[in-house]
C-alpha cells in the first residue's frame, strides 16, 4: 500500500497523462520510506492504462484495483512486460554482494521483441546502487539508447555516488520521510493483527520510515523502552544488577532480533533525554549518546558478543545524567 508521497505521485501522474513521459525516472531518497511501494504502484498503474480495462485505475494516485486483470498478472508474478532487478539469492544463503553484468544482460533479449500484453514495459532495478561498475556501464547502455515503450524505475538510496552519467540520463523523484500518521497507515495495512498501542510505539520509532518500523514489530519494543527508563530511573546500587539482568535477556541467537532492535533503541534514548537537556547534563548525554551510537553500529559487523554490548550500552544509559 502506497501511503504520502502526494508530490511525487502528481509529477508520475501528470507526465504519464501528458503523453510524453521520460523514459527513465530516478526514485531517490532514505531507506524504508517507500520508493520501492511507489515504484511497483507507478508500474501498475502504467501497464493497467496501456493494456486497459480503464476501470479500477485511479485516476488522481497511483492506485489499481486488485481486481484488474493486469494486478492479477503482476500479483501472480507472470506478467510478461514488468522486470525486476534486484540482487539475487546465493546458494548458500543470503543475497549477492551486488545486481551482476550477467543480469543486466538477460534483459536485452527482452527489449529485441515487443511488449507481450500492452503497448508499454516496465523494469524496475532496486536499487540501482548495488549494481557493480560494470553492470552500471552495461545498464547505462540502456538509457542512453532507450528500448521503444520501456519505462526504467530505478530506486537509489544514496544518488550522488551513482555514475552521473545514469542521473544525467534520469528525471529526478525526490522522497522524503513520511509523517507518522503516514507510517501509522502503512503499518494498519501491513500489521492488521497487531495491537493499537503497537502500532503506535513502532510509528513513534520510525522515524518517517515504515521499513524501518516493520523491523520491529513484534519483538515487545515497549518492553525494551521500558528497561531503556528503569535503567535510567534506577538508582546507583541497582544500575549494574538490572543492566546484567537485560544484558542475558539478549543473549543467544533466540534474542538476536531483540539484541539488533536494542542497539538502535539505546543510542536513541540518549538522543531522545539530551534533547531536553542543558549544560554540563547534555555535555555528558552527548558524550554517552557517542559511544553508544558507535558501539551499536560496529557490533554486529566485528562480531562483538551480544552479552557483553548490551551490558554496555545499559550502563551508559543508566550512567546518563537526568
Amino acid at each position: 500500500m502506497l501511503a504520502g508521497h502526494l508530490e511525487p505521485q502528481k509529477s508520475f501522474l501528470d507526465a504519464w497523462a501528458s503523453g510524453r513521459i521520460h523514459h527513465a525516472w530516478l526514485l531517490a531518497g532514505p531507506t524504508g520510506i517507500g520508493k520501492r511501494t511507489f515504484a511497483d504502484a507507478a508500474a501498475a498503474h502504467v501497464l493497467a492504462s496501456a493494456g486497459g480495462p480503464p476501470e479500477g485505475i485511479a485516476a488522481d494516485r497511483l492506485a489499481v484495483s486488485p481486481e484488474h486483470r493486469i494486478a492479477k498478472l503482476i500479483a501472480a508474478g507472470s506478467h510478461l512486460d514488468r522486470r525486476v532487478l534486484t540482487r539475487e539469492e546465493r546458494d548458500s544463503g543470503g543475497l549477492a554482494a551486488n545486481i551482476s553484468v550477467d543480469q543486466v544482460r538477460s534483459l536485452q533479449p527482452i527489449f529485441r521483441s515487443t511488449p507481450g500484453l500492452s503497448p508499454w514495459r516496465v523494469v524496475i532495478v532496486d536499487a540501482i546502487d548495488d549494481m557493480n561498475r560494470a553492470a552500471a556501464n552495461a545498464f547505462l547502455k540502456n538509457l542512453e539508447e532507450p528500448p521503444a515503450n520501456t519505462l526504467f524505475l530505478l530506486i537509489s538510496h544514496a544518488p550522488g555516488r551513482l555514475l552521473p552519467t545514469i542521473r544525467s540520463r534520469c528525471r529526478i523523484l525526490r522522497f522524503q520521510p513520511l509523517s507518522q500518521g503516514e507510517v501509522r497507515e502503512v503499518l494498519t495495512g501491513q500489521l492488521p493483527e497487531s495491537d493499537p498501542r503497537e502500532i503506535e510505539t513502532l510509528a513513534a520509532l520510525s522515524e518517517g520510515s515504515p521499513g524501518r518500523a516493520l523491523r520491529f514489530a513484534g519483538l515487545d519494543i515497549d518492553g525494551l523502552q521500558k528497561s531503556l527508563a528503569d535503567l535510567a530511573g534506577a538508582a546507583p546500587s541497582q544500575r549494574q544488577p538490572l543492566a546484567l539482568a537485560l544484558a542475558k535477556s539478549l543473549a543467544g541467537k533466540t534474542a538476536q532480533p531483540r539484541y539488533e532492535a536494542f542497539l538502535e533503541l539505546a543510542p536513541a534514548f540518549l538522543a531522545e533525554k539530551a534533547q531536553r537537556q542543558t549544560g554540563r547534563a547534555l555535555a555528558r548525554t552527548l558524550e554517552r549518546w557517542e559511544r553508544a551510537h558507535t558501539l551499536g553500529a560496529q557490533a554486529q559487523g566485528l562480531s562483538l558478543d551480544a552479552q557483553s554490548v548490551t551490558y554496555e550500552l545499559a550502563n551508559l544509559v543508566a550512567s546518563a545524567e537526568g
